[in-house]
């Protein structure tokens, strides 16, 4: 039976909290002092300890920075209110989670499901290195790269935390695969895991997609909706292309970060959020709140734990390793083995990948069904069809631009100019750039517009 003892000075919430949990299969201890905790611990070591951070012989943090005492028992702080601070001081820490008091019995128990003593997290933490030496992955990733081994050191500190993680890193590079792999090495794994692209969704249907709805709340609402926040409810939820939100929904989703509580389209109900977010986005953050595609308020909220996700570009050591992973995979499902030639592999890597991963994926597979027997050659790589760079002040073609630029006046010019360059083949533009295809539809339709109403105002003046 697994052992819970609870660090709080307020004698009443403490016997609430330990007959809650008493109820959950576990024995329960209380202290309502540093002094009377540290006695505890020296007596049994719990698997879980409910931590005040306003003690009367000091802070709860004196506790958790006495390494030895806890480094075996998974720590929840309570605290007085829910910040942005909290959450980094939690993370810093080494704390699981942590509780708002007063506290919310849903979420106490939600806790409670997911407890897991950090030897055995560190334990697949030890296993998942071995496997980057030995196969070359880390969970859902693949590389053996410094620049991966980097993003590995980083996930492997943060999956065990109930923080929010915020991936940035170009279209194709993997940002839902993190995602993935942080919620299986987190300790809301045997709960869902879902992810919604908000670029994907109409406008008008975002809000009720991730919220839910009542029934007859809008027209066509036939039937009650649950939303991805319910959804995920005890798991996790990936908010890929987050950017691409409306704005009024940034309002209403930096309010359930903030307070944990959600409402359905036409409900006056709140209901409460016990989800682990994960954002990402295919723009530099702080350029798309200078642009107004993200709330500056929203950013430092979902920014928690930034983790930048390297293009593979940057990585072209790690491409034979991700190429063979594509093709067993690709083998095992068609039933047909092939393999890769050494020339295959050399021209795999003196190209540029602008599509990153899901590129090399794709010819992978293209090259597969296009071999005539069981080698793959250098036929079908796309090394001998690399798009022209465009480069910026050298060279030919080059684009030249003012110093006092803005970043979005540059990334219109380098735009326009590269779409101008091939010819207004959007595909091929949208690849040199590294950006999706939907996302240069999204830039022109801006730009597009931004012309109608100079337009419309020089008609008025």
């Amino acid at each position: 039976m697994s052992h819970a003892l609870i660090v709080e000075d307020d004698r009443e919430a403490a016997e609430m909290m330990a007959a809650l949990i008493a109820t959950e299969n576990f024995t329960v201890a209380t202290a309502h002092s540093l002094r009377e905790a540290r006695a505890q611990l020296s007596l049994n070591q719990p698997d879980l300890v409910l931590l005040d951070l306003m003690l009367p012989d000091g802070s709860g943090m004196d506790l958790l920075d006495d390494g030895q005492m806890l480094a075996n028992s998974e720590v929840v702080l309570i605290t007085g209110h829910a910040s942005l601070e909290t959450s980094i001081q939690a993370l810093r820490h080494g704390a699981a989670d942590y509780l708002i008091k007063p506290v919310n019995i849903k979420q106490l128990q939600g806790i409670l499901s997911r407890v897991m003593r950090p030897s055995e997290l560190q334990a697949e933490l030890v296993s998942l290195r071995e496997n980057v030496e030995a196969h070359g992955h880390f969970g859902h990733l693949w590389g053996r790269s410094s620049a991966m081994q980097r993003v590995y050191e980083q996930l492997a500190k943060v999956a065990i935390t109930s923080v929010t993680v915020f991936v940035t890193g170009e279209s194709g590079s993997g940002k839902e695969v993190v995602a993935r792999t942080v919620h299986d090495l987190s300790r809301r794994r045997k709960h869902p895991f879902l992810a919604v692209n908000c670029g994907a969704i109409s406008p008008n249907l975002i809000e009720s997609e991730i919220f839910g709805h009542e029934k007859g709340s809008f027209t066509g609402a036939e039937r009650t909706h649950q939303g991805f926040f319910e959804r995920a409810h005890g798991g996790t939820l990936f908010l890929d292309e987050v950017t691409e939100m409306p704005l009024e929904l940034q309002v209403k989703l930096l309010r359930v970060l903030e307070t944990g509580m959600f409402m359905r389209v036409g409900s006056t109900q709140p209901r409460e959020a016990d989800v682990r977010i994960i954002a990402a986005t295919n723009r530099d953050p702080m350029q798309a709140v200078a642009q107004g595609k993200l709330r500056e308020d929203l950013l430092y909220r979902l920014n928690v734990f930034p983790l930048s996700l390297p293009p593979l570009r940057d990585r072209l050591e790690d491409i034979p390793l991700l190429a063979e992973h594509f093709l067993q995979d690709i083998c095992q499902r068609e039933g047909k083995q092939r393999h890769f030639s050494a020339t295959a592999l050399e021209a795999m890597q003196h190209y540029r990948w602008p599509g990153n991963v899901r590129e090399l994926r794709n010819v992978v597979q293209r090259a597969y069904v296009m071999a005539n027997g069981s080698e793959i050659g250098p036929d079908w790589m796309p090394c001998g069809s690399a798009p022209e760079p465009v480069v910026v002040s050298s060279g030919t073609p080059s684009l030249t631009l003012k110093i006092g630029s803005s970043m979005a006046e540059a990334e219109r010019a380098l735009i326009l100019a590269t779409l101008q360059h091939f010819d207004n083949h959007k595909e091929r533009t949208a690849a040199v750039l590294g950006i999706s295809l939907k996302t240069l539809y999204n830039r022109l339709k801006e730009y597009a517009n931004e012309v109608g109403a100079g337009s419309s105002e020089s008609s008025a003046a």
